[in-house]
């Protein structure tokens, strides 16, 4: 059974999926991809696009960051909050709640990172269209899973349209416009809801918009 990404999806996500348990996104620690891809570059704005529980928004912030953290779900955004304040990372993070299929921003940034965010629109489409958000000379940081066909444990499938690869990600971005600095696919261990351990597969692509 496949589904929609829309901001209902998200709200029974978040309210009846992730609470307090065992591998819960709420309590996860920021994307180990984030320090790596990140190490090199001066603080700046950045936007965080599907923020979710805002681990990596907040991880951001104590680095130096001014952070935009845009989220689909009120509750995940409240979750964020309180793990922002319980971190005493707040006076650096801006939380908006917006449908990133059609909010925009109004200014562009130093760095747009996503992190396993799946939007209401084709999951290339959603990556072109943050990409536009980039200052010139500004990082695009995106961290998706290459699906294969499960889901988050609710007994759906992804839809095709959200399974993504790295000549994918790689075609969106103009060559004449975009540098690829990183563009990898790794598997790593994690821990799923009720502390069962996963696997992930993951693809990481980090550009730099030519000036």
């Amino acid at each position: 059974m496949t589904h929609s990404f829309d901001k209902d999806y998200w709200q029974q996500h978040w309210q009846q999926t992730h609470g307090d348990k065992p591998g819960s996104m709420a309590g996860n620690p920021p994307n180990p991809y984030l320090a790596q891809e990140t190490a090199g570059l001066a603080p700046g704005t950045a936007l965080d696009a599907g923020c979710g529980a805002g681990a990596e928004a907040i991880w951001l912030a104590s680095h130096g960051w001014q952070l935009t953290a845009a989220d689909i779900s009120a509750d995940a955004l409240a979750r964020a909050a309180d793990r922002a304040t319980a971190s005493g990372q707040t006076e650096s993070i801006r939380w908006v709640e917006a449908d990133l299929t059609a909010w925009e921003p109004g200014m562009r940034f130093d760095l747009v990172t996503t992190h396993y965010a799946h939007p209401a629109m084709p999951q290339l489409a959603f990556y072109q269209r943050i990409s536009d958000w980039v200052a010139p000379g500004g990082t695009l940081l995106i961290v998706g899973h290459l699906h294969t066909g499960h889901g988050h444990g609710h007994g759906h499938q992804h839809p095709a349209e959200a399974t993504v690869t790295l000549a994918d990600i790689t075609a969106v971005l103009n060559a004449a416009d975009w540098e690829i600095v990183t563009a990898e696919e790794h598997r790593r261990p994690a821990t799923g809801l009720g502390g069962h351990a996963v696997s992930l597969h993951d693809v990481v692509v980090r550009a730099t918009r030519r000036p």
